[in-house]
């Protein structure tokens, strides 16, 4: 899992560094919109240095995966642009991903119903945690990153329902997997 890591954390930085390269012309905003995948990318290995945290495996591959696909295909290639049903997608994706993460934290715990209701809270709040952001960052920054414009909260409600049907789905997968 470690090597799956690397290769998944070379390939979103080497992306990157491309995609960097071919828009050095479009101004500051640009370079560091696109720099900063840098940084989310190699979070979980700044965390695991600076501050003793030990991140597994499983929960580094889902932030990588997740960094990838949200961060570099979404923002970074004008993903979200480009194809309308990608943010529905990678917000499934994300609900999968936190019940994932969810569902590690409850590892220890014998009592399914707990960790199924823990696992979809979790990832529910986690939708919750990232539309907020967005929300502060529009009113801080200005943009419009939840189509407010164009949908009212249709987008963001739909954002957080997707998540949710993710988190439902995985949960659903656990359940089978436990009682088998």
């Amino acid at each position: 899992m470690k090597k799956i890591n690397i290769c998944l954390l070379i390939i979103t930085l080497v992306c990157s560094f491309i995609t960097i390269m071919g828009e050095l012309d479009k101004g500051i905003v640009i370079i560091l919109k696109d720099s900063s995948i840098v940084l989310t990318a190699t979070l979980p290995y700044i965390l695991n240095k600076l501050f003793k945290v030990n991140l597994s495996d499983g929960i580094i591959f889902i932030w990588l995966i997740f960094i990838f696909l949200a961060h570099y295909m979404g923002v970074t290639a004008e993903f979200y642009n480009k194809w309308e049903g990608f943010d529905k997608v990678v917000h499934t994706f994300s609900g999968i991903l936190t019940a994932y993460a969810a569902m590690l934290i409850v590892s220890k715990s014998d009592n399914i119903w707990f960790n199924i209701l823990f696992i979809i809270s979790f990832s529910a709040f986690c939708a919750f945690a990232w539309e907020t952001f967005e929300f502060v960052c529009n009113i801080l920054f200005g943009g419009d990153a939840q189509r407010v414009a164009e949908t009212g909260v249709t987008d963001t409600m739909m954002d957080m329902i997707v998540a949710f049907i993710g988190a439902f789905i995985f949960s659903l997968g656990y359940y089978l997997k436990k009682k088998s």
